[in-house]
């Protein structure tokens, strides 16, 4: 799996993942049903978006999502992220709620973070696909030992990320991570189902203070 489509500092970091027994029946798993005729999002050009978006050694902040959205043109492989022109959904309505209550930042009329991505802001899914209308679909084919293993790399050869854990799947996560490198943040998840737990995180501004004193840039978090 040498071949894989990925961003050369991603690549390097993660090449005995490529070589895996599980990674090549990921990529038989996906070919396979792709030649059954089912949809899967993102569209293959995509699925190391993230990846390609925030080279590992750029990489300062992780959020972390369960699988991409399951409807039609909305997975764009980035974590909570819609294209521009796709309608903006709950969980990520109520982040921009969160982001004007914390930094009094403006919410945008697009879903689109790939300005976040941009600025070294990892926007990781668990799973990096799924079957058209069925979430958590490809919960099981192998996703989560790579990106488990993307979330202990950097836990292990970088210091002083942001990793903000939103929900009970993504809290689970922290044991990866080396608390005493890297900031982990917690937090409810931004979904409406969560009842408005997640409001009052301010895990923006926390994360910026800390990249401060990392002395890194910090995350300009606005996106118009």
């Amino acid at each position: 799996m040498s071949n894989v489509k990925i961003e050369d500092s991603w690549k390097e970091a993660l090449k005995q993942e490529f070589e895996q027994p599980y990674f090549q029946s990921i990529a038989t798993f996906l070919r396979k049903e792709k030649q059954k005729g089912k949809k899967i999002y993102p569209p293959g050009s995509l699925i190391f978006n993230a990846f390609n978006s925030s080279p590992f050694s750029e990489t300062k902040v992780i959020i972390l999502g369960q699988d991409p959205y399951h409807n039609p043109g909305e997975a764009m492989g980035l974590s909570f992220s819609v294209p521009k022109g796709v309608r903006v959904p709950p969980s990520l309505r109520n982040i921009y709620k969160e982001l004007k209550d914390d930094l009094g930042i403006t919410p945008p009329q697009h879903g689109d973070l790939t300005k976040w991505a941009e600025q070294g802001v990892l926007l990781l899914n668990a799973m990096l696909t799924v079957e058209h209308k069925s979430a958590g679909s490809h919960r099981k084919i192998g996703w989560q030992d790579f990106t488990n293993a993307v979330i202990r790399k950097l836990s292990e050869e970088r210091d002083g990320l942001v990793f903000m854990l939103w929900g009970g799947f993504a809290r689970k996560k922290k044991e990866l991570i080396d608390r005493d490198k890297h900031l982990v943040l917690e937090a409810a998840h931004p979904s409406p189902l969560a009842g408005g737990a997640y409001f009052g995180s301010r895990h923006f501004s926390k994360a910026n203070e800390y990249l401060q004193q990392q002395g890194k840039e910090p995350i300009d978090w606005s996106l118009d």
